[in-house]
């Protein structure tokens, strides 16, 4: 029974000191790094930011922008005279973006996720998809009608008369039309600071249309992940087909 006995201790000796050589051989292990996440999470994120911000977070940044520009233009195009129609005074068009904005700014800020896994995030996607749509609409109206007036002040022959600008076209015609812009001293008002805010409000409509044009695209695109959504499920079908062959 002793000399079974023994061998035991040096056996045990023997496997303790190779442990112990084994776990000084090996290299520490950090672990995972706090806040790394997954290779393809950080390019996914990497490619929705730009300089630090959301790429879709930015267009509403200019959508909102660009709506209080067009908002500030209408409303001191209609300080001109009270007889001007609310179509050549497209306030309007820079409140309904201004909305818009609003809107993107509380979803990129607060819950955005490219894929929708709520019902509610995915109403608030189609929502601003939608009022993108419309402002785009909107501003291309706005930008018809501030076109419209900005040719016929072109063509007008403006004087003035009873604290009035009476503007008509150059004809021989008694009965030619005659535009009356009322509480207007001085026709220069029209023909020279109301002609240059149509000609801004055409710009800045123009640039706001094509925000929220993008703006559009960026939802779709995030909603498909790509755009050509049909040569993806070709693609996968016909790896599929391969797959099934092997």
């Amino acid at each position: 029974m002793g000399e079974d006995r023994q061998p035991r201790g040096p056996r045990r000796q023997g496997g303790a000191a190779a442990a112990d050589a084994a776990a000084a051989a090996a290299p520490d292990d950090p672990g995972p790094k706090p806040g790394a996440g997954a290779p393809k999470e950080r390019g996914e994120e990497a490619a929705r930011t730009c300089c630090g911000c959301r790429f879709p977070l930015l267009l509403a940044l200019l959508q909102l922008a660009l709506g209080i520009a067009v908002t500030v233009v209408g409303f001191l195009m209609a300080s001109v005279s009270p007889s001007l129609l609310v179509r050549d005074t497209p306030f309007w068009a820079g409140i309904i973006v201004c909305l818009v904005a609003y809107l993107g700014l509380f979803m990129l800020c607060v819950s955005y996720q490219v894929d929708e896994r709520t019902c509610i995030q995915f109403a608030m996607k189609l929502l601003y998809f939608l009022l993108s749509a419309v402002g785009l609409t909107v501003c291309v109206l706005a930008v018809a009608f501030a076109a419209h007036h900005y040719s016929q002040l072109t063509q007008l022959t403006c004087g003035t008369a009873l604290d009035a600008c009476h503007c008509k076209l150059p004809s021989m015609e008694p009965l030619s039309r005659t535009f009356v812009y009322r509480d207007v001293t001085d026709c220069t008002s029209i023909t020279g600071t109301f002609k240059l805010f149509l000609l801004i409000q055409m710009i800045l409509n123009l640039v706001c249309g094509l925000v929220c044009l993008l703006a559009c695209f960026v939802m779709w695109k995030h909603r498909y992940q790509v755009f050509y959504v049909g040569v993806r499920m070709c693609s996968l079908t016909a790896s599929e087909g391969q797959q099934q062959k092997v």
